[in-house]
């Protein structure tokens, strides 16, 4: 039995809306609450896969049998609905006679007459609406959830409007949170300094020129938290050849960045470490092989000679090597004391105070070379230091100044310590003879490398310099021109 086999139709217009109502993909049912009976339209059965006829048709196996358990409740919520006009729509599953579960809409209609109490309710299949909805959602879940954990964020500018839209994960870079609307221009001020002006270029040549970018560059959030992050846009242009619209990505890199800058350090370090290495097995090479060799040859020269005379020459050029080779072997001992004492616990060094002491060991030098020196160690009074190890670099960059000190002048050094970027420097000028930098630049803090004819000269002073303010992770640079002077700029920390 059909849904309209019970109702007495009148009319043509009604047998049409009757075939009409039977024939099309929706199902139509009623529902008496007093008779507790059920029926269903042909398109009923049809949607659900079935014949008329072929399944019982009765509340109780539709609500038992067909409709899936855990939708039962927004089922009864829809139908049983006792507020204003219009009921709510369910969307429900029912198991169909092929196709397993699929979704519906159901909508419910409720009519009272002198008969009883009837629901009335419409059925259509939403099954593949639902399912594009749900993978919608899980590649919007997937999306979300790898732009959260990459995070990484998408944003574009309109051109027209200029104005800015940049999605949930950019927010959450920026750290800022609830109903917030930035321009380009407040966006752009979130970028240290540096990069402001990089940034700002960037994006006027994506407008203006259709030119995309690409940037690593540092960023302050809302919480002043500073992060290396990636900017990346691409212009989308129109038929005219304009931009309309700038699309692009934003990414917190910072983990990734300092991981690289601090393996590209460790390299540079390493390489460093290994240029010393190589230079250290030069002199140990070379030159323990060439005083052994020459102290080989005078011993042999001594036990062939007969004369005294010539023994006690022979003798005293034995002496010489000797006194060289044990000035090597201590030199070389110095090296090796340095990166043995790496791990010594650092202390807090006053300039002034370290300045002093050295002076006062050099005070004969320094009177007898009648060398002007001038301080100034307030901007930086203190630093954690090795002890030992500040003290040899004042040491051997007064050394250096006044062995090296202009003949036709008196020697003037000025020292001062200064701060910038959160790194400790300090700045050691004479005006002295000068180096050849072009020449000797290269060559300048090699081990026994030496620029004047200074028979005071051994070329060790600078190497171990060097050695020392790296081992703490330091650098030093040299500035000097020829007969004008000599800057050292040493990067303590």
């Amino acid at each position: 039995m059909s849904f309209f086999d019970s109702y007495d139709f009148t009319g043509e217009s009604t047998a049409h809306l009757a075939r009409l109502i039977n024939n099309v993909n929706t199902g139509v049912w009623e529902y008496n609450t007093i008779t507790k009976t059920a029926k269903w339209s042909k398109g009923f059965y049809a949607i659900l896969g079935y014949q008329p006829g072929e399944i019982e048709c009765s509340y109780q196996n539709f609500f038992e049998n067909i409709l899936y358990y855990q939708d039962k409740q927004p089922f009864l919520k829809a139908t049983h609905y006792t507020g204003p006009a219009p009921a709510p729509v369910a969307q429900i599953r029912l198991l169909t006679k092929q196709q397993g579960y699929q979704w519906f809409e159901s909508s419910v209609l409720k009519h009272d007459d002198d008969d009883g109490s009837f629901i009335y309710g419409v059925l259509n299949n939403i099954n593949q609406y639902k399912i594009a909805e749900v993978k919608a959602a899980q590649a919007d879940f997937r999306c979300g959830e790898t732009g959260r954990i990459a995070r990484l964020g998408g944003w574009d500018i309109d051109i027209a409007s200029m104005t800015l839209n940049m999605s949930r994960e950019v927010y959450n870079i920026f750290e800022l949170y609830g109903d917030i609307k930035l321009s380009i221009e407040e966006a752009i001020s979130f970028f240290e300094p540096a990069y402001r002006q990089t940034i700002a270029k960037a994006v006027d040549d994506a407008i203006k020129y259709c030119k995309p970018y690409d940037l690593e560059v540092q960023f302050k959030t809302a919480k002043n938290n500073i992060i290396w992050v990636r900017a990346k846009g691409i212009p989308v242009i129109d038929d005219f050849g304009r931009c309309v619209t700038v699309r692009g990505i934003f990414q917190d890199i910072d983990i990734i960045k300092r991981d690289g800058l601090s393996m590209q350090s460790s390299i540079n370090l390493l390489d460093d470490k290994n240029k010393r290495l190589q230079n250290f097995a030069y002199i140990v090479s070379h030159n323990l092989r060439s005083h052994a060799g020459n102290l080989k040859f005078m011993v042999n020269l001594f036990e062939e000679t007969k004369a005294e005379a010539d023994k006690e020459e022979i003798f005293s050029h034995i002496k010489t090597i000797s006194e060289s080779l044990s000035a090597t072997m201590g030199h070389l001992d110095e090296i090796v004391k340095i990166q043995s004492e790496i791990g010594k616990e650092r202390k807090l060094v006053n300039f002034e105070a370290m300045f002093n002491n050295v002076m006062a060991l050099l005070r004969t030098n320094i009177d007898a070379a009648n060398v002007q020196i001038t301080t100034d160690f307030d901007e930086v009074a203190d630093i954690n230091y090795i002890p030992a190890y500040l003290e040899s670099i004042f040491q051997n960059l007064l050394t250096n100044a006044i062995k090296y000190k202009h003949p036709d002048r008196n020697p003037i050094i000025n020292c001062y310590t200064r701060r910038d970027d959160n790194h400790i420097y300090l700045v050691f000028e004479d005006n002295g003879v000068g180096i050849d930098m072009k020449r000797y630049g290269d060559q300048l803090f090699g081990m026994y490398r030496t620029f004047h004819h200074n028979k005071d000269a051994k070329g060790i002073g600078l190497f171990i310099t060097r050695n020392q303010v790296e081992a703490l992770g330091g650098s030093i640079a040299v500035d000097s021109t020829v007969n004008v002077g000599t800057k050292f700029t040493v990067r303590l920390t």
